[in-house]
């Protein structure tokens, strides 16, 4: 009888190969995909970090600084909405509420404050009903693509009043995006902070690429690496025009 129950449920020679193949596919496949993230040699190698087009190119070329010092951080010292640079009579908020929304219908008749709009937010991918009001206007901020503190150590702490102000207030920085993901940014860079609509991030780094070169700011080694990773997925990406 213990023959009989062997033969019925042992394992055969060919099982025995068989089950040893599949576990070295399972265990390959995983370490092909755990040992690039812990290992940035080994992703160096496998070409996780290789990118092409204008945008990995410009990347290149900024200084890369590990140790940025960010001392003396004021977000008041750069001055955001506090210039009126088209003469329209409103701040840069409002320009660019008008320019990301879609549906526009502002306050006044030729006026420029912005009422209501649609949004679709690059972020998340939302589509965002916005209304001015005390209570709702907050569901759509303005967003410094390179946030304010990224920059000032990065550089802008070197910078004069002027040099920050323009910054500050320069459109190419700006989008209109969804509140809760402009707060859950925060200051972060790309090595920490992505936005959740996959689709978008190409674009995302490609344009905080294209301000830190037109502005002469650094990056990191892990914040490269993340912009590096992200543009591989993305051959030939381009920076934004300005």
């Amino acid at each position: 009888m213990a023959r009989r129950f062997k033969r019925k449920y042992g394992v055969t020679p060919l099982e025995r190969i068989l089950i040893i193949l599949l576990i070295a596919v399972v265990v390959g496949a995983t370490l092909g995909v755990i040992l690039p993230r812990i290992n940035n040699g080994i992703a160096e190698i496998t070409g996780r970090y290789t990118a092409t087009g204008t945008a990995a190119e410009t990347l290149n070329k900024l200084a890369v600084v590990d140790r940025p010092n960010g001392d003396g951080y004021d977000r008041d010292l750069f001055g955001f909405r506090e210039t009126d640079d088209d003469g329209n009579g409103c701040d840069v908020r409002e320009d660019i509420l008008a320019r990301d929304l879609t549906d526009v219908a502002y306050v006044t008749r030729n006026g420029c404050k912005v009422k209501s709009g649609v949004l679709n937010d690059p972020y998340t991918g939302k589509v965002i009903h916005f209304t001015r009001g005390q209570n709702t206007s907050a569901a759509v901020q303005i967003d410094h693509v390179v946030a304010l503190q990224n920059a000032w150590q990065s550089g802008a702490k070197d910078w004069n009043a002027r040099k920050r102000m323009q910054f500050a207030n320069d459109p190419y920085n700006l989008l209109a995006v969804d509140g809760p993901a402009n707060q859950g940014k925060g200051s972060a860079s790309a090595a920490y902070w992505l936005p959740t609509n996959a689709s978008y991030r190409c674009d995302y780094v490609a344009r905080q690429i294209g301000v830190k070169d037109k502005y002469g700011l650094s990056v990191t080694s892990s914040e490269k690496r993340a912009m590096q990773s992200v543009l591989h997925g993305c051959p030939g990406q381009e920076i934004p025009a300005d």
